[in-house]
């Protein structure tokens, strides 16, 4: 019955959007749809002025803010995500990773997108995903301390533009542009929850824009949000097994919970305070000052596994589940001068500075070793700390010349210099006393450590139309690492308008991504109930005993050819075709066992862990480790599609239109030989190379309706995500996990009560849809080998785990 409701409901789009389009009356265009604007000027992707989306050489979207809120989502990553057929969001992430989630561009990592915010570069997260996904090594911005009611707009480069922006920007670029209004604001609070009446959410948040001064602006956001656990877990194996059940009789009435006893399966808790400012004063038609900020403090916990009676009886007779803890402050400030020298040169010279500050706790756990050496243990423990930091300076300046050419000339000259830390601070004693604290050991002394890395980059860039209807684009870029050399990369963009209504455009562009320090540097060690791994630093004593030593750069070619199009009347269209190379590629390995249920399997990984000092809980049977290495290259390709259009109603109101389509797939064209130290061991199992090719979905089309009529405006998304699949290893056996085709629809309906307030309802996935659950076998086997085999669904579903949300919100505005 959902499949005919779903489908119908997209029957029922489509044929309106082309049957709109046939029977409109004629009548003066309003404005373009704002889902996807392409009349706005925008400043992404190109260092000309005054250019609009719909002009422009390389693919740029554009959201505004009523779009972010129509979406119903106050986490920015997860609107963006309703938006734009190219960007997925994460869903669930293990460990740590469940509180940083995480969002990729074009099917590509994280890493490989460069956020900025108002053009300047955001400093990532300190939080790296290392357990084995399809998000594995990701350590980008975390887009959840960027308010939504901050925001005016935000424009997605979906092009490789590392020699415009940076070496990272190799899928492409997210540029948010903060407000700048100098009065009148809003306030909004929003509340929510999943259909099975958890994860509730609650917002609230208000901005407003003031006028110090002639010429000046003060526009402030602030915002509170609180989102609770949610539950999408089997009950725990190990609890209603016949043999636990018969030699426990009591656990049935005695655990809290029971069955379900193990809540890992599910979303994180977390209060966010998060606020930004944005403020400048124009002093004169030649000269401005700027600057802006963001600041958030956010707590989040997680579930852990739980650990049964047997664990320690003497302080937790009825089995604990230790909850992992992030204390995060995040923040990042930008000043700067901009204007306009000897009556041509324009100029802009800024600084930003961006720090992300985590301290790692773990409550209700407990040291098994210092427990039996010493008779006590704390319950609560502080496991380390991560901490990043970014320092960047930029100087751009550009100006027109006059060359007898359709256009003037346009050439930008710049220079960047970067400064970038990361650290891990050292558990407290109890926390890394041999094993560990339960769950999330705390970080040992060869574990913790600071590094450092200082950058600098010259850049040009020219732009011009040669002859009419021409446009082209070529930029130069050298950077150069203190820690990896130097590297120099170029790109060429150009467009040819054969009338006003078709124009063609491509791109190639090459690219250089130096690893990230938490790439280079994270240690730790992962543990289950039944397993321990040990991430390995690719530069450590272990790494080099299995013939590892350290990551190289990335290096990447980007082509791109697309067409831009008004093919019926109040119809524009782009279709653009991409492949993105990358060479030395780095990317986590599978999991390579060390012992398998206590059986030496490979000695060359168990002395590796030995070398890099760590020392694991000795009730486990299952040891291994995880590193990150250059050991492939990928190819990527795709087809990406954005129609928008409108249907006049007349009297009955209007319907903006936006379809957007995404195609892509990624190929591992070469494997390296591994290094003989690994043994028999290879770096890139089955589950590796299924994560990096299959786990993100096939293809994702967004259409979206907008019905506007008096106070009235409802919105109606329909999303199909394509299929994915991946592995599942257990002990060396891999089971497939499928996630078949699936149309998610959000719908809100919106009340202007007033001029000054709107009230909204709403759903996310509407119809409560599930992706398939885990492969059956794999379960079985996972539980065969002792492990609470609680996971219902896929971990990589591209819309998540939880099923239907409902939400309301109310909107002053001022």
């Amino acid at each position: 019955m959902k499949t005919q409701i779903l489908g119908a409901s997209a029957l029922a789009l489509t044929t309106a959007l082309w049957g709109g389009i046939a029977v409109a009356d004629p009548a003066p265009e309003p404005a373009a749809p704002d889902v996807a604007s392409v009349e706005a000027v925008i400043v992404t992707g190109t260092r000309q002025s005054g250019v609009r989306a719909v002009d422009s050489a390389a693919p740029v979207q554009v959201i505004g803010d009523e779009a972010l809120a129509r979406t119903g989502q106050t986490d920015l990553r997860l609107a963006i995500s309703n938006l734009v057929p190219s960007f997925t969001a994460q869903a669930f992430g293990g460990d740590a990773a469940n509180l940083t989630l995480s969002a990729r561009l074009r099917g590509v990592s994280a890493n490989q997108t460069l956020v900025l915010i108002n053009g300047k570069r955001r400093h990532g997260t300190a939080n790296l995903a290392v357990l084995a996904g399809a998000y594995q090594g990701s350590a980008a911005a975390d887009l959840n301390f960027i308010p939504t009611a901050s925001i005016a707009r935000i424009e997605v480069l979906t092009d490789g533009a590392a020699a415009q922006y940076g070496t990272d920007a190799i899928a492409g670029v997210i540029n948010i542009i903060l407000k700048d209004d100098d009065h009148g604001g809003s306030a909004s609070a929003t509340g929510g929850a999943y259909y099975e009446s958890d994860g509730e959410t609650y917002s609230l948040s208000a901005n407003a824009g003031f006028a110090p001064a002639p010429g000046a602006y003060v526009n402030v956001t602030l915002e509170n949000r609180f989102h609770d656990f949610s539950f999408r877990g089997a009950p725990d194996a190990r609890v209603i097994s016949a043999s636990a059940v018969t030699a426990n009789p009591g656990w049935p009435s005695a655990l809290p919970g029971y069955p379900y006893v193990n809540r890992i399966a599910g979303d994180a808790r977390y209060q966010l305070t998060s606020g930004t400012v944005s403020a400048g004063w124009k002093a004169s038609d030649q000269f401005e000052v700027y600057g802006f900020g963001t600041y958030g403090v956010k707590k989040a916990t997680a579930y852990e596994n739980y650990r049964l009676p047997n664990r320690l009886p003497a302080i937790y007779p009825k089995g604990f589940s230790p909850m992992l803890e992030t204390l995060e402050t995040d923040y990042a400030l930008t000043g700067g001068i901009k204007g306009q020298a000897f009556d041509v040169w324009r100029y802009d010279l800024s600084s930003t500075y961006g720090r992300d500050d985590h301290e790692v706790r773990v409550r209700k756990s407990a040291n098994l070793q210092l427990y039996a050496d010493t008779g006590a243990t704390p319950t609560e423990f502080h496991a380390g700390d991560f901490v990043s930091t970014q320092w960047t300076n930029n100087l751009d300046v550009s100006r027109e010349f006059e060359v007898g050419w359709a256009s003037p000339l346009t050439l930008a000259l710049g220079a960047e210099q970067r400064s970038e830390t990361y650290r891990i601070g050292a558990g407290d004693a109890a926390a890394r006393y041999k094993s560990g604290s339960q769950s999330y050991p705390g970080f040992a002394l060869t574990d913790a450590g600071k590094h450092e890395r200082d950058s600098w980059a010259v850049y040009a860039d020219l732009a011009a139309a040669p002859i009419e209807n021409l446009k082209l684009d070529f930029a130069v870029r050298h950077e150069d690492f203190s820690d990896f050399g130097s590297a120099d990369i170029a790109k060429l963009t150009g467009r040819y308008d054969f009338t006003p209504a078709f124009a063609v455009r491509g791109t190639v562009s090459s690219g250089f991504r130096a690893p990230t320090l938490a790439e280079l540097y994270y240690s730790a060690t992962n543990v289950s109930p039944t397993t321990a791994f040990v991430q390995l630093p690719p530069g450590s004593a272990g790494a080099r005993l299995l013939g590892l030593d350290g990551l190289d750069p990335e290096k990447s070619t980007n082509l791109s050819f697309g067409i831009v199009a008004e093919p019926l009347p109040r119809v524009s269209l782009t279709i653009d075709a991409y492949q993105i190379k990358i060479e030395d590629r780095i990317v986590g390995s599978g999991a390579l066992y060390g012992k398998i249920g206590g059986t030496v399997v490979n000695a060359a990984i168990t002395n590796a862990i030995t070398a890099n000092g760590n020392v694991l809980d000795p009730t486990v049977g299952t040891t291994g480790i995880n590193l990150f290495s250059n050991g492939l290259d990928t190819r990527t390709r795709g087809v990406e599609i954005l129609a928008t259009t409108w249907t006049d109603l007349g009297d009955l109101g209007k319907i903006d239109w936006t379809l957007g389509v995404n195609v892509n797939q990624t190929k591992v064209t070469r494997i390296a030989t591994p290094p003989s130290g690994l043994g028999s061991a290879v770096l890139y199992d089955r589950a590796a190379i299924a994560f990096l090719e299959h786990a993100s979905p096939r293809y994702k089309a967004n259409l979206t309706g907008v019905y506007a009529k008096d106070r009235w405006t409802v919105s109606l998304t329909n999303t199909l995500y394509g299929p994915a699949w991946a592995y599942t290893n257990v002990n060396g056996t891999y089971f497939k996990d499928r996630i078949k085709a699936h149309l998610i629809t959000d719908l809100e309906l919106t009340y202007a009560v007033t001029d000054a307030v709107k009230t909204s309802i709403g759903a996310n996935n509407l119809f409560d849809i599930y992706p398939e659950n885990l492969n059956p076998a794999g379960t079985a086997a996972s539980i065969a080998a002792g492990n609470p085999g609680v996971a219902l669904y896929p971990s990589f579903s591209p819309f998540g785990i939880n099923g239907g949300y409902y939400y309301a919100r109310v909107t002053y505005g001022f």
